[in-house]
């Protein structure tokens, strides 16, 4: 087989293993030998080793598993075998230290004598640190008091001549009539609006309330029969997404920054709002009639509106009324703002989800190609246009394989008496597992059993599989103690008729000392743990 996939036509996975022994010429002219320090016993430390006298013979360096992707475009994964033959003695230490608890306040309080410490006191101290200080401690503090300080600084806020709480913020008109409040450091203030310590009257004002960010209309609506769940469907008119995307948002009214605090019912809300949205595109664009109250879609509503798309395009077997042939899904969960303004992942702000659908072509925009057409671009082609090439070479199914490869795996590291399970969880329709060759070190997917290969193939029960799959997908992630993570869906466009593709979800971590660098962008993942030893963990943590 010529294709370079892990994915092996018999089933199974295949890896290959570095075992390097080799000679290197030394072409040095000079010695630079010098001091390094002392040992404690004050006796010299020096750089000897850095200048052999020599050539070197390397007979025995450390054996470095290479895994190729199960998918081609996504390069290979490197895994050291002594390191990761360490974290398999003990893999439930996989995982990530809780951020401890501070208070800048606090802190600084021990620097005054009780008496010389007052209000006043702390605010002209957080007002006189630098902006990379304030930065750090914006983002890092658990201290609610730390976080009203600064964000009193950062923003101008209204208040309650009362009770001094704030009540909103000052806004100003430019000379075209826009509106927009006075911010005076943005980069700080949206710090502080990620920090889930940040008391919610705060964050209520800055960013969750309608209309604290902008003017995007909210044109759907989930809301419980108790008011326990509740989420905005805002449209973002002018998206770096072409045509236009989605955002289903956590209201205002049910504050939810952490998984932890994520129901179930708010779940199911945010992907309702996905699934009816795309239904509701797509039946406008093949004109099914479908009488529209101003009000969501109940389960069975949903249901019959999905089977009446799937039954148009099974009896028209035409796509031509289609300009727009595929969904575009993310989640990017998490914040964080390095002191230095390096911002280290996409804005969250309250747990969203966003969606679009993407069209089948784009027009070229040069002066002289008026009239020609390219395909347009959505990640699922990706997939589409390998498993072709994999059925072509192997005759067999892509998908199929895959996952009796992932029931069947062996461990990495070749040992029998070791759990070899990928699987995390299972339920009626899908399967959380570990990816053999992993993108971030703590990958997560997931990918339905049966032939979904989009949204508007999953029934009912598909789509709350697939919900729940998610949800326990990031509450493991979560209590590992990952902080960031990017959500990203691959999926089949409506109009392909390979019953092999399957639906992808991709679930990526960002990890303290995985900050991706040229190894990563030439799609070469290094990983410190055999992909078996990682899945132990998560199950641990369901």
């Amino acid at each position: 087989m010529n294709l370079r996939t892990c994915v092996a036509p018999a089933g199974r996975f295949i890896i290959g293993a570095h075992k390097p022994a080799y000679n290197v010429q030394n072409i040095r002219e000079e010695d630079y030998i010098g001091p390094l320090g002392e040992f404690q016993d004050g006796s010299l430390v020096e750089n000897h080793p850095n200048f052999p006298a020599g050539d070197i013979a390397e007979s025995n360096a450390d054996w470095i598993y290479e895994i190729p992707n199960a998918f081609p475009f996504w390069g290979a994964t490197y895994i050291s075998k002594p390191i990761a033959d360490g974290w398999a003695q003990n893999p439930l230490d996989i995982s990530l230290p809780a951020r401890p608890e501070m208070s800048f306040t606090q802190t600084a309080s021990q620097w005054f004598s009780e008496s010389e410490w007052s209000m006043e006191k702390t605010k002209r101290v957080f007002n006189s640190l630098p902006e990379s200080i304030q930065m750090a401690v914006a983002g890092n503090s658990t201290d609610p008091e730390d976080l009203e300080l600064l964000a009193e600084l950062s923003c101008e806020f209204t208040h309650d001549p009362i009770s001094k709480y704030p009540t909103g913020l000052v806004y100003v008109q430019d000379e075209n009539g826009t509106r927009k409040p006075i911010i005076r450091n943005y980069a700080l203030f949206k710090v502080l609006a990620n920090n889930f310590h940040l008391p919610d009257v705060y964050k209520e004002i800055m960013v969750l309330k309608p209309g604290a960010q902008g003017d995007s209309e909210i044109v759907g609506e989930w809301l419980t029969h108790k008011n326990s769940s509740h989420v905005f469907e805002y449209l973002r008119r002018n998206s770096y997404i072409p045509w236009g995307h989605y955002a289903a948002n956590m209201a205002n009214d049910s504050v939810r920054y952490r998984i932890h605090d994520l129901s179930m019912e708010d779940m199911t809300g945010i992907r309702h709002l996905y699934y009816q949205r795309t239904y509701l595109r797509v039946a406008e664009m093949l004109g099914i009639p479908f009488e529209s109250e101003r009000k969501r879609l109940d389960l069975l509503q949903l249901e019959a509106l999905r089977r009446k798309i799937i039954n148009n395009l099974t009896t028209t077997g035409s796509t031509d009324a289609l300009p727009f042939t595929s969904t575009l899904w993310g989640w990017n969960f998490g914040f964080d703002y390095a002191p230095s303004k390096y911002r280290l992942h996409a804005s969250h702000q309250q747990i969203h989800q966003q969606y679009a659908l993407v069209p089948e072509t784009v027009a070229a925009g040069n002066p002289d190609t008026t009239g020609l057409l390219y395909p347009a671009y959505a990640c699922g082609d990706l997939v589409k246009e390998f498993i072709r090439q994999y059925h072509s070479e192997t005759g067999k199914k892509f998908f199929e394989t895959y996952i009796q490869a992932i029931r069947s795996n062996e461990r990495t590291c070749g040992d029998k008496n070791r759990e070899s399970s990928l699987i995390v969880y299972e339920n009626e329709k899908v399967l959380v597992f570990v990816p053999k060759a992993q993108t971030s070190q703590w990958e997560l997917q997931i990918m339905p059993h049966v032939p979904v290969g989009n949204i508007l193939e999953a029934d009912t029960t598909a789509r709350k599989c697939i919900d729940e799959a998610m949800l326990v997908a990031m509450r493991v992630l979560e209590a590992m103690g990952a902080r960031m993570i990017t959500g990203i869906e691959f999926s089949k466009r409506f109009d392909s008729s390979d019953e092999d593709q399957r639906l992808l979800y991709c679930f990526l971590p960002r990890i303290p000392e995985s900050p991706g660098a040229f190894s990563e962008t030439q799609l070469r993942w290094i990983t410190n743990h055999y992909p078996e030893d990682f899945a132990i963990a998560c199950r641990a943590n369901l």
